[in-house]
């Protein structure tokens, strides 16, 4: 480490005087020193000062370019060196030196570019700034085109860098979406034969995919088909190359779907050749088609259309006979996609009928006893979807002791918002689409009531309104056998903080006045109600700009005088 002191001065002079014996001699012992202890040595590099003179080394007529350029990659390897090396003017000079011939220059040029890029964002855009993607895809292009075990390095570069450049990077994926840089991978990706070379393809393709402009560019040059075929080879194979292949592409096809114009493309009109083959990996052996299966089943369900096709066309049923065979065996990520499907399913109206008919509830119902969250999450929510305005569904799960039990120990569930915040909903929605007097005193029986008066307090709107609507029908419907557990949530105190603060929706204050009303009937929580003065709240709202608002106060307020 000593002499690297000595070598960095010495380098220092001959850099700019350019002689070049010595000037191979210091760069070979950078290379040597760095292959020692990388860190160190790029530290005492950058303490030197020495960056900014290699700019000037990497002229297209320096005969040291591509060692210069090999240093630079092996000090971009640090974190620490990335932005000091955009700061010392050398990405430009690098850019530039992508257009040379000699092999050496464009695999150390690739290497430097894409080491920079790594993590980086400054990196990343100096080198969008200096036109050094272009180029690569242009390489790219002709390395499709030859066949030399010597561009087979350069491939590995390039795409290395590709990768490193368009990862999180959203301009870059705008700027790419201009090019043809999908149609290109896909060629390139057919030519591949070797495990290696298409696992390093498709870790290009994951990060561009995910803009929607490219999905359908990919989808257009025929990446699916390619997709599908290495689905078909490697299903049977227990090799682990292949098994890592066919998730790579079952799950890059899966992402292809999450493009609404990619998505439609690959559906058409439920006839399309791959929308056919999708369905059949949902009753295949393979875990990973099963769950690429459902996944996909999940995005083609993004719109009504779509989704009344498939209903009629039996997919359900093969969602069921799937679910079904990992009730025991509690395959989580299987379980959720499956589920997933079947509540994006039960969205359009006249698919819930159908769905229930088919017995869908006692399907996911099974689930009940799962400790996941996420598995509980989507049941929670396919649920909610199917019992959307179907009374007699929603009676039938809301006298399921079981089901109401299981609700009311998951909206304690303070770890999980999702599944607290879905249970609630669950059980807001039971009530009212049902506004069956036996729904309401099985949730009272089981403790249900107090989790209701909690969520009016909800942030979200939404929720609130529904907490209201189903207390309002509890008051209307069973009041005597729901005031205790009220009067103990302390409902008429949240009602009164509803109805005086001023950041409260119109909705949320008109439902809290109906409730109010509908409360007065009871007398303990109608002593309640004389106790806080209520009536300056409510006359105030007589003059509330919502119309409805407005009346309802005027209403309630005649309702308080009567009744006090």
């Amino acid at each position: 480490m000593d002499n690297l002191s000595d070598t960095l001065k010495k380098l220092k002079i001959t850099a700019v005087d350019k002689t070049e014996d010595s000037l191979e001699g210091c760069l070979d012992c950078l290379l040597q020193a760095l292959a020692q202890n990388n860190t160190e040595t790029s530290e005492k590099i950058q303490a030197s000062g020495i960056l900014q003179l290699f700019a000037s080394l990497l002229t297209p007529q320096s005969s040291c370019k591509a060692k210069v350029a090999n240093i630079i990659a092996e000090v971009a390897k640090n974190e620490f060196m990335r932005i000091p090396c955009v700061d010392a003017g050398l990405i430009s000079p690098l850019v530039q030196l992508l257009n040379s011939k000699d092999q050496e220059v464009l695999l150390q040029t690739g290497r430097a570019l894409g080491n920079i890029c790594y993590d980086s964002h400054e990196g990343r855009s100096a080198v969008d700034q200096a036109g050094g993607a272009q180029i690569v895809i242009d390489h790219l292009r002709s390395l499709c085109s030859i066949t030399d075990p010597a561009n087979e390095k350069l491939l590995t570069v390039f795409c290395g860098m590709l990768m490193n450049y368009s990862n999180e990077n959203e301009s870059s994926k705008e700027q790419f979406a201009s090019t043809n840089i999908a149609e290109e991978l896909v060629k390139l990706f057919k030519k591949q034969i070797e495990h290696d070379k298409r696992e390093m393809i498709f870790e290009v393709l994951a990060p561009l995919a995910e803009n929607d402009a490219i999905k359908l560019q990919l989808v257009e040059a025929g990446l699916v088909e390619c997709l599908l075929e290495i689905v078909q080879q490697k299903v049977d194979s227990d090799k682990e190359d292949d098994i890592t292949e066919l998730k790579t592409g079952s799950d890059l096809m899966v992402l292809l779907l999450l493009g609404d114009e990619s998505m439609q493309k690959l559906f058409e009109g439920g006839k399309g050749s791959v929308f056919q083959r999708v369905l059949s990996w949902i009753p295949s052996n393979n875990h990973q088609l099963q769950l690429a299966g459902a996944l996909a089943i999940a995005n083609f369900a993004r719109n009504d259309a779509n989704c009344i096709h498939m209903v009629d066309n039996g997919i359900v049923e093969k969602l069921m006979d799937l679910l079904d065979r990992h009730v025991e065996d509690g395959n989580v990520t299987v379980q959720h996609a499956a589920l997933s499907a079947l509540r994006n399913l039960a969205i359009p109206v006249i698919n819930k009928a159908k769905m229930l008919s088919a017995g869908v509830t006692e399907a996911v119902l099974k689930f009940l006893k799962s400790e996941m969250p996420p598995v509980q999450f989507k049941l929670l929510g396919t649920l909610r979807m199917l019992i959307d305005a179907q009374a007699e569904a929603a009676e039938q799960l809301g006298k399921n002791v079981k089901l109401v039990e299981r609700l009311v120990e998951w909206c304690e569930a303070k770890d999980h918002a999702g599944v607290m915040g879905e249970s609630n909903r669950l059980l807001s929605a039971l009530i009212r689409h049902s506004k069956s007097k036996d729904v309401i005193k099985t949730i009272v029986q089981s403790g249900g009531i107090k989790h209701l008066v909690t969520m009016a307090t909800s942030e979200h709107v939404i929720m609130q309104n529904e907490a209201l609507v189903a207390l309002a029908l509890i008051a209307a419907l069973e009041l005597g056998t729901a005031e205790k557990d009220l009067e103990s949530a302390k409902l008429v105190q949240i009602l009164h903080r509803l109805l005086a603060d001023e950041r409260s929706a119109p909705e949320i204050k008109y439902n809290s006045m109906v409730l109010i009303c509908a409360l007065m009937g009871s007398e303990c929580l109608h002593k309640e109600v004389q106790d806080l003065a209520f009536l300056d709240v409510v006359s105030k709202l007589r003059s509330h700009e919502n119309k409805s608002v407005a009346q309802q106060a005027s209403l309630t307020e005649q309702r308080l005088t009567v009744e006090s």
